[in-house]
């Protein structure tokens, strides 16, 4: 192979830069997809059974990234077994079921839009956990984020003072957090696994466990068995069930994760946290689009401030990164 002269390595790594962080966008925009499955899922299926069968049908298509990374598997410290299986369980399993349920009964805009209080969880936990340093201004927004966050659940705020009933927040909202939370986590779980182990193992690991975790919770809720597994609903529907499965599994699962994490590997992380917002614009097209979730008027300026501040929140904690490289850890 002959080697490169200067020019075309420059040329290379402009094309890099420009591409990778429209990869990051278009994974992440097919992460957004999945409400467009899971809502007609959740008619079918139980929550739970829903993410059982999307955890059996990744797996399948990583069964080749996991079978050519086994030989690594004996390499694995204690320490990252432990991120493994809580990332697994927290954000793999535990976070998917209630953003399943989320969207049963809750306003699927709203859950979405919700879910982006997520990295400010994140940041507070990798603070408690690895000790990194929160950016002076890091409350501020992230006060910000989660005034909004009220204001975008509530149909009347005016009405808070009364009651959350009153106010129009129902369970769906309690669930949206509770996935926030646990995806949250997550986040910084699958952080530590990244310093033990290769990205392809580690994903492939994390749907492993995930799969682990849903068959002792279905196990435990009596539900691993054929009538709970393929109810009647979904027999009277079967092609839709298993293209609706299929869909789930692979263009808002599989595939989309593949094409994120090479996006992320060329792309600066600062960069990237802007175009991971398409995973927001392309759930609320879908589900205020074509489930006619709507959102009133107050709900929508609630909605640009909490992405706002979010994304105020990545900048200032890149910035805190940039001048203190060695308190990161991965």
């Amino acid at each position: 192979m002959r080697a490169l002269d200067p020019f075309e390595m420059q040329d290379r790594a402009t094309r890099r830069a420009t591409y990778g962080p429209w990869l990051v966008g278009l994974g992440a925009a097919l992460w957004g997809t999945e409400s467009a499955w899971r809502i007609p899922l959740n008619a079918l299926f139980d929550a739970r059974v829903i993410v059982f069968w999307e955890h059996v049908l990744i797996l399948i298509m990583f069964a080749p990234l996991l079978v050519s990374r086994l030989g690594e598997i004996r390499k694995i410290q204690a320490s990252t077994w432990g991120y493994l299986l809580f990332s697994g369980f927290a954000g793999s399993a535990v976070g998917t079921i209630f953003f399943t349920l989320a969207l049963k009964y809750g306003n699927p805009t709203v859950v979405n839009v919700i879910l982006n209080i997520q990295p400010v969880i994140s940041t507070m936990a990798a603070f408690l956990i690895f000790g990194d340093r929160l950016a002076t201004r890091f409350f501020l927004y992230a006060s910000i984020a989660i005034l909004a966050g009220i204001f975008v659940s509530v149909t009347r705020p005016a009405l808070i003072g009364v009651s959350f009933e009153s106010a129009g927040l129902n369970i769906g909202t309690g669930y949206a957090l509770i996935c926030a939370l646990f995806w949250g986590l997550s986040t910084v779980a699958g952080r530590g696994v990244m310093i033990g182990m290769s990205l392809r193992l580690a994903s492939s690991l994390r749907i492993v466990v995930g799969l682990t975790c849903m068959t002792l919770i279905l196990l435990v809720y009596g539900k691993l068995h054929g009538a709970a597994l393929w109810p009647v609903a979904a027999q009277a529907h079967s092609i839709k069930a298993i293209v609706l499965l299929v869909f789930l599994a692979s263009i808002s699962g599989g595939i989309p994760l593949l094409i994120y994490f090479e996006g992320l590997r060329l792309t600066r992380a600062s960069t990237a946290g802007y175009f991971e917002m398409m995973q927001t614009l392309a759930a609320v097209c879908i589900t205020w689009g074509f489930f006619h979730a709507s959102l009133y008027l107050h709900q929508v300026i609630a909605a640009i401030v909490l992405i706002a501040a979010v994304t105020m929140v990545h900048h200032v904690q890149q910035q805190v990164e940039a001048r203190n490289p060695e308190s990161i850890r991965s």
